[in-house]
């Protein structure tokens, strides 16, 4: 049973919080690189922080309060200049590290007094990686942007795709470690949805173990045994707030005590007729979570899982569950991150921190059917085989979730080898 005062601990993640506190040591995926291509400026809000983010003239990447520090003018307003961002209101200029490089009149009023040193605005790290900007709220040193091993693979279509979801994101990142919701959300579910209604294989047998970077979840279900992958290696929610699939990863990124942003990084690895193939640009887009009519939507994986998500409260009320053998993963990761708020309150770096750059050239993953990711094959061969493992590969459309722009899915399609690159009709 959790106590109420738990709860609050799970999901509230402010500053000086314990939930809040220990997830400031981690980098956050908070924007892709091609956003800030097109518009310099952004606006953020993330672990209860209102921010902005910027690239410079020059090209590197800040991000600062929203509020300037002379009289509190909106800096989403502000003017990018080639070293920094300027308030819009006074003139005021900061750099990335946040130090104020120039003060208008100040600086000639009194140049003697150098007032703009004595000023600084409050700013964070930002790093890119695998074609998203990463942020770092914690203490210093920083630890390393984890190079996970998919970031590193070649010949690949990447793509990132947003969503706003609008509740706590620890019921986000409970789903991660719950393989039973597959068998009913996802397969029945989906079955009545579509008007089949033919059930799919019941799971028989779950363990749920912890490793250096999460907890690996395995399964049994009728239709396979302990020799299949899904228990032979399992699948990884993501310490601190993701779920790793192999060719994809989804982060719960906490905005706020009653928001969350989903940032998922999607690999499509091209045909070998495709090779070598480099991407010059990863593009983004963002999905809707409702229909015209102000409905959830109900007919992709990851909006599936975004009904399951809001429809447990804006923050959900764990005093009142009944929790069952299948939710054995679940209080495995509730305790792993008590213990590892306590470490944080202790002085100590939690888990999963990667501080060694030798370690973190591939940071190696349990990856099923990894041959589907890193290998050449054609197209057909890519299908035939994800087909024999019952996984929905390389479809012309995007499979996890609504919303894909035409221009992004033509892309990928001409990257994949399915039309040709100058149709200028997608399948």
């Amino acid at each position: 049973m959790v106590s109420a005062a738990q709860n609050e601990r799970f999901t509230k993640v402010g500053p000086n919080t314990p939930m809040g506190n220990m997830l400031r040591r981690y980098w956050h995926p908070i924007a892709a690189v091609a956003e800030l291509e097109e518009n310099p400026i952004k606006a953020v809000r993330l672990l209860c922080e209102d921010l902005v983010l910027f690239k410079s003239g020059k090209g590197e990447y800040g991000i600062v309060d929203r509020q300037c520090p002379h009289r509190r003018a909106d800096m989403l307003y502000g003017i990018v200049e080639e070293d920094g961002l300027r308030c819009s209101y006074h003139g005021w200029c900061y750099g990335p590290t946040g130090k104020c490089i120039e003060q208008p009149y100040e600086d000639i009023a009194n140049p003697k007094a150098r007032f703009r040193d004595k000023i600084t605005i409050k700013s964070y790290k930002v790093e890119e990686k695998a074609g998203m900007l990463w942020i770092y709220m914690g203490p210093d040193p920083a630890p390393l942007v984890p190079n996970w091993e998919p970031f590193t693979w070649g010949n690949g279509f990447r793509q990132v795709v947003f969503a706003d979801i609008p509740c706590n994101w620890f019921q986000c990142q409970e789903n991660s470690c719950d393989p039973v919701h597959f068998e009913w959300m996802h397969r029945n579910w989906s079955s009545r949805l579509s008007g089949s209604g033919e059930y799919g294989p019941t799971h028989l047998e779950l363990k749920f173990e912890e490793f250096e970077y999460g907890h690996i979840y395995r399964r049994v279900r009728e239709d396979t045994d302990k020799s299949n992958e899904h228990w032979t290696i399992g699948a990884t929610a993501l310490w601190p707030h993701a779920f790793f699939l192999g060719d994809h990863i989804e982060w719960r990124i906490p905005v706020d005590d009653e928001n969350t942003l989903s940032v998922t990084w999607m690999f499509h690895r091209v045909p070998v007729d495709r090779e070598p193939y480099v991407q010059q640009r990863v593009p983004y887009w963002k999905g809707p979570v409702k229909d015209g009519a102000g409905r959830w939507i109900t007919s992709h994986v990851m909006n599936q899982d975004i009904v399951a998500w809001v429809g447990q409260g804006t923050i959900a009320d764990r005093t009142e569950e009944h929790l069952g053998q299948s939710d054995l993963g679940i209080v495995m990761m509730r305790r792993c991150y008590e213990k590892n708020m306590q470490l944080v309150s202790d002085g100590q770096d939690p888990k999963g921190l990667i501080r060694d750059s030798k370690k973190n050239a591939c940071v190696e993953l349990p990856i099923k059917h990894r041959e589907l990711f890193t290998q050449s094959m054609s197209l057909d061969e890519s299908r035939a085989l994800a087909k024999a493992l019952s996984y929905r590969l390389n479809e012309p459309d995007y499979q996890h979730q609504v919303g894909q722009p035409e221009e992004i899915k033509r892309e990928y399609q001409i990257a994949m080898g399915m039309i040709d690159e100058n149709a200028s009709e997608t399948i």
